[in-house]
């Protein structure tokens, strides 16, 4: 059945009336708990934000305010830099590497430096041979340098001095230089004609809005788009998207002033207390926690990018628009370059199951080594890989024909509904999945524990048809969405 189905509007406001209603309900349970337990207390909830890094958004990532403020104050001076770029527009690529590579070098010193420039080398090397496998080779086993000791602490150990954002800096950068130089070895293997030169790669790899914090812009959209003649009269949209991305910050600041969503869970005894509808909250409020740090993080980074003219990858899609394996992802670079090079090449249209199997089993291994493999990276990739996989087994299941033919004989409406109980599932499956690696296993558990098995069934029916109800809104939205998209085609058509 197709994503434009509609259904009566009374239903979507029940639904829309429920989810508020539950919302409210849980965040006031939540409120209390913050209210209650002041060891907790709101400096307690900004000091985690300088905590440890978080894996779903991957190395170089910091979940602090820390980072964020360093950020913030290196892309200001990029900022002033970008519009002195508008007088040197023809050159603009090679300014932006050598502003970049001069930053590098009075932020993190010159062995830093050389230790980037020696990888670029190898990786370059080894794309003049124009061979994918052994790029892949090449690439990974420099990316398990930085991520496996004992290699990881000796190459850190050249760079002296001690600040506190050394290590975020050093294993981010480093991270996201091999991703980058992997995805120019591979789009000089697809090049016909040569390879593309070791000047376009250090251009490409100290762009430095991108380069110690991503996201990672795949090789070829940056060839193509870095060469583009600058149109100033976006400036305006790029002034509002500055505008937004600092209200986020102020917004999130004052939100832990009330609710403390990331040190509460890390007490189990007293997270234990809590009622399933406000435990349930918690774990879906550290989700959107997450979204959020890393649209803002992204959205400064974007910033600087559009006006350098770039188009880069977008924010991740928010929690609250989720409830498929598929588009479930905090870092969309990385997403991207993942789907580039490993899962749609290996798995083509999705639609085969041996071959499903095959590129997410390899995709969350460059995933896990990426993150840094430990245990709990592990658990995650697993549940993760499982999840993306299950999804096409269930969708394969119901294709048979008694389901096909029971579906085709249900109204559209119906058939929306099913699908949207379904995906109501799926969506705590996402949330279940997805703490294991923001807080720990023993929180992931005890909510597990709590929606599956003691809550049943009161809690666990009421959460999931909330749940459903919020589905069913989201399908709305895509709904409205791609008829507008099909508006915006004929109109571009005609």
């Amino acid at each position: 059945m197709g994503v434009k189905t509609t259904l009566p509007s009374y239903e979507l406001g029940f639904y829309a009336l429920a989810v508020t209603c539950a919302v409210l309900y849980s965040g006031s349970g939540i409120f209390e708990a913050s209210r209650g337990n002041h060891r907790h207390g709101p400096e307690g909830a900004l000091r985690s934000l300088g905590g440890p890094w978080d894996p779903s958004g991957g190395p170089g990532i910091p979940r602090g305010v820390s980072g964020r403020g360093c950020r913030l104050a290196g892309r200001e001076g990029d900022g002033e830099f970008t519009k002195l770029m508008a007088l040197c527009s023809q050159h603009r690529a090679v300014v932006y590497m050598l502003y970049g590579v001069l930053a590098v070098l009075g932020s993190m010193g010159l062995v830093y430096l050389m230790i980037v420039l020696s990888h670029c080398l190898v990786l370059y090397s080894v794309a003049l041979a124009k061979q994918k496998w052994l790029c892949f080779v090449a690439g990974l086993c420099c990316l398990a340098s930085f991520k496996l000791e004992p290699f990881s602490s000796w190459q850190s150990g050249f760079v002296t001095g001690a600040f506190d954002l050394q290590d975020v800096l050093f294993y981010g950068g480093c991270g996201f230089t091999i991703m980058r130089c992997m995805s120019f070895a591979l789009e000089s293997c697809e090049r016909k004609e040569g390879i593309y030169s070791i000047f376009d790669l250090l251009k490409y790899n100290f762009y430095l809005p991108f380069f110690f914090f991503g996201p990672v812009m795949t090789f070829d959209q940056f060839h193509a788009q870095v060469s583009v003649p600058r149109d100033l009269s976006l400036m305006r949209n790029i002034r509002v998207h500055a505008l937004l991305h600092v209200g986020a910050v102020i917004a999130v600041d004052i939100f832990f002033h009330f609710f403390y969503i990331l040190t509460l869970p890390s007490d189990l005894k007293f997270v234990n207390r809590l009622s399933d509808w406000s435990l349930a909250g918690l774990a879906y409020s550290n989700l959107v926690y997450d979204w959020v740090k890393a649209a803002v993080m992204f959205g400064v980074t974007n910033t600087i990018a559009r006006l350098d003219h770039l188009d880069p990858p977008q924010p991740p899609k928010c929690i609250t628009m989720l409830y498929v394996f598929a588009e479930t992802h905090f870092d969309r670079g990385i997403n991207d370059w993942l789907c580039k090079y490993v899962y749609d090449h290996i798995g083509e249209n999705h639609d085969n199951i041996i071959k499903e199997l095959i590129a997410t089993i390899a995709t969350f291994a460059v995933t896990t080594l990426w993150l840094g493999p430990c245990e709990i990276v592990y658990i995650w990739s697993v549940f993760n890989c499982f999840g993306l996989n299950f999804e096409l087994w269930v969708q394969k299941f119901f294709q048979w024909e008694p389901f096909a033919k029971l579906e085709a004989k249900m109204s559209a409406a119906m058939s929306r509904r099913i699908r949207a109980a379904f995906g109501a599932v799926n969506f705590w499956a996402i949330v279940l999945y997805n703490i294991l690696a923001l807080n720990s296993l023993e929180f992931a558990q005890l909510v597990t524990k709590r929606l599956l098995l003691t809550g049943f069934p009161v809690s666990t029916l009421s959460i999931w048809f909330i749940t459903y109800c919020g589905v069913q809104l989201i399908k709305e939205r895509e709904r409205i969405l791609a008829i507008d998209e099909e508006k915006g085609d004929k109109a571009k058509a005609e």
